[in-house]
């Protein structure tokens, strides 16, 4: 499915004050638009509007993201590698990339410029908006910056606000980029070893002990000093997001996560997620140390007439990519039409 490219050439406002001068959103769409039956997907961190490519057996007759029954929508996020306006993007003002003056963007801004994409395509109410980790945060803020918007709510492995567990994380990661001397510079490739170094800091938190002694053991029988098949999995995965994304906007990007909070400017968190009107279905995931099983449940708790379902897996956060199985078989009755 190829992807589309929405341009907006007014100035966009963002919540920090400042503006881009004007803003093109990628995205893709899958199934035919009926008017009631669009399906918003959010995604997260370092994902693409391609949802196909990245989730995989969920865009499928049969399953929860099923393209005969409905319109499925997904953007690339503000500040992403995908074409979406962000870092490597072209500053209209100087004429060359913005790399590590990209302006800070949050969730909202990413709603606020979904919004207007969701405008362009004629779509005036979505059937449902569902999104994982940071996906969620964006699901959670477009039932809450347009009430009546959003029908149904599907939220996974995600929460109200990010904490200071997660944040930590997300500092770490961002000081192995600044110890990159190249990120300063200012190139399309620049702090890409620091980017491989916080991949695999950030890699620990999406998959946690579990996964890594189920699928990283080494045979008793072969001594070893070095080469352990742990160390060559966290180079790999660091490389392997080098090939496809880019330092300044995971440096961004992790900034973003960091601002999220339903409760800013809304009387606190509880008060916020009391405003949620949407048919809701949160998941959490037994193993995830990103979002722990209590995030979901705290959701759960404070948003009105939610429904709370968990998945065991020993994959931690990443569980929402690898148990697709699991997963359909909680969203697609909670998805079907009467």
């Amino acid at each position: 499915m190829p992807v589309k490219y929405f341009r907006y050439d007014k100035p966009f406002k963002l919540e920090s004050g400042e503006t881009l001068p004007e803003l093109t959103i990628a995205y893709h769409t899958y199934g035919k638009f009926k008017g009631d039956n669009v399906l918003w997907v959010c995604h997260a961190l370092t994902a693409n509007s391609n949802v196909a490519d990245w989730w995989p057996h969920t865009v499928e007759q049969g399953r929860f993201l099923d393209p005969s029954l409905y319109f499925v929508v997904c953007a690339n996020i503000l500040g992403s590698h995908y074409g979406t306006t962000g870092p490597l993007s072209i500053n209209p003002e100087t004429g060359t990339p913005y790399y590590h003056t990209f302006p800070f963007v949050t969730v909202r801004d990413i709603v606020a410029a979904h919004k207007l994409l969701a405008e362009h395509l004629g779509i005036e109410r979505v059937y449902v908006a569902a999104g994982s980790s940071i996906g969620g945060f964006q699901a959670i803020e477009m039932a809450l910056m347009y009430p009546g918007f959003v029908e149904n709510l599907i939220l996974i492995a995600t929460s109200a606000r990010s904490q200071p567990w997660s944040i930590a994380f997300n500092e770490s990661q961002r000081m192995a980029i600044e110890a990159d001397p190249s990120f300063a510079q200012g190139s399309d490739d620049g702090g890409m070893t620091g980017m491989s170094v916080a991949r695999s800091l950030g890699l620990l938190s999406y998959r946690g002990s579990p996964a890594y002694n189920a699928t990283q053991q080494e045979n008793d029988n072969i001594f070893k000093l070095s080469g352990f098949r742990a160390s060559s999995y966290q180079q790999y995965q660091g490389l392997k997001l080098c090939r496809r994304f880019n330092a300044y906007s995971y440096y961004r990007l992790s900034q973003l996560f960091d601002s999220h909070n339903v409760g800013r400017y809304r009387g606190g968190v509880e008060s916020a997620l009391s405003q949620i009107k949407s048919r809701t279905l949160i998941v959490g995931i037994s193993s995830d140390i990103l979002f722990p099983v209590a995030e979901q449940i705290f959701l759960y708790r404070h948003i009105p007439g939610a429904k709370l379902r968990l998945i065991s897996s020993d994959f931690g956060h990443d569980g929402f990519l690898i148990e697709h199985q699991k997963l359909n078989s909680i969203l697609y009755p909670f998805l079907k039409r009467q």
